[in-house]
């Protein structure tokens, strides 16, 4: 079995990868950043070094161009602030009705799809990629859900012949499970990059700053990079 791991360089796509190398061997496991207009590259850089660490094939792939007309505030080019509030209050704000600013459009549909064609010149068999409950709720980002996630694992199984899988080990799960599950695994969290803003050290205070301090807490552990 051979498994294309989607790779930001965050907390749950770190843990995803850390499952499949435990299961898979790491010469099984090839790990897959993607460029698309972000406004840093410090969780490309966080994807790099946690690849670097299980010592697993690591490719990348820019994206920027397709996400060109989206006002997202999570790219580059937006005139958009990035939120310094949680995830819950933005979704107070929008009632639930519509996704938070820092959605990028359809972004996990398109990185799964080119995620596909990746995997299946790799002679991959699946495709592991963190979503969680936690950024599905209210709508935050629709594209997390657990109706997204089965309609694109039809897509392309169908779509790749039924060669290809694709697995969301953490779409039921909240961030404070990940962070258990990834510290039972001895992820290298410290490596890793949450945070929205591109500074020397986490904001702590925009919605992934937020959510990421929580689950370290209810886990009772530091987080040595925001300790750092």
């Amino acid at each position: 079995m051979r498994v294309l791991v989607l790779s930001s360089g965050g907390i749950d796509s770190s843990t995803a990868l850390a499952m499949a190398v435990s299961k898979f061997g790491n010469e099984n496991v090839i790990a897959l950043s993607v460029s698309y207009g972000q406004k840093h590259l410090k969780e490309l850089e966080a994807s790099e070094a946690v690849a670097k660490h299980y010592n697993v094939e690591h490719l990348s792939t820019d994206l920027t161009k397709i996400f060109e007309y989206s006002d997202s505030s999570l790219l580059k080019h937006s005139t958009e602030e990035i939120p310094k509030t949680s995830y819950e209050e933005q979704i107070n704000e929008t009632k639930g009705e519509k996704p938070v600013s820092t959605y990028v459009p359809f972004r996990n549909g398109i990185l799964l799809s080119v995620a596909a064609g990746i995997a299946l010149s790799k002679e991959c068999d699946v495709i592991y990629y963190g979503i969680h409950k936690d950024d599905a709720a209210g709508s935050a980002y629709p594209d997390c859900s657990v109706e997204f996630n089965d309609a694109m694992g039809r897509a392309i199984y169908e779509g790749s012949g039924k060669q290809l899988k694709i697995e969301a080990p953490f779409v039921k799960m909240n961030k404070a499970e990940i962070v258990k599950k990834g510290l039972e695994l001895g992820v290298p969290y410290e490596l890793t990059w949450s945070c929205y803003e591109g500074g020397d050290k986490p904001c702590g205070v925009c919605g992934t700053c937020r959510d990421r301090a929580r689950a370290f807490k209810e886990n009772g552990v530091v987080d040595l990079l925001a300790d750092d």
